[in-house]
């Protein structure tokens, strides 16, 4: 089965529908490319399900072992390069990981093996830099 349905708008906008939730996402060129920049260039999105998918599957590990990790977040930014095809050569990854008691080490090293090691991150070309920080915080 299909995971989305992508039409194109016009003037460089798509429309992309998830199938199984209905949720639509709009992407635009972006302005150093010809476009508005008026929502995620599809190479944003690829940057930013990078760090979505570190929360997601942190998120996961948290939720079996009892940990509270609501308002965690993760900064993204997409690196282009500047010369030869346009790519993403790498991708900086901020991860804010907010618990309500502090994490031991040990719990540290695996949710720092976790984000490095998530679906995506494992998706992506070898090529592009992957640059992980992440930083343990409690209210």
């Amino acid at each position: 089965m299909a995971t989305s349905n992508i039409i194109y708008l016009n003037e460089l906008r798509t429309n992309a529908t998830h199938i199984a939730s209905g949720n639509q996402i709009v992407t635009d060129a972006p302005k150093d490319n010809h476009g508005k920049g008026e929502a995620f260039s599809p190479t944003d999105l690829a940057a930013t399900s990078l760090g979505a998918c570190m929360l997601t599957v942190m998120g996961i590990y948290a939720q079996n072992n009892g940990i509270d990790m609501r308002n965690s977040s993760a900064e993204v930014t997409k690196i282009m390069n500047t010369e030869g095809p346009r790519r993403i050569v790498g991708i900086d990854v901020n991860v804010t990981f907010v618990t309500t008691e502090p994490l031991t080490e040990k719990l540290q090293t695996i949710f720092k093996n976790i984000a490095d090691t998530c679906p995506v991150a494992k998706s992506l070309h070898p090529e592009i830099v992957q640059n992980i920080v992440l930083e343990f915080k409690t209210p």
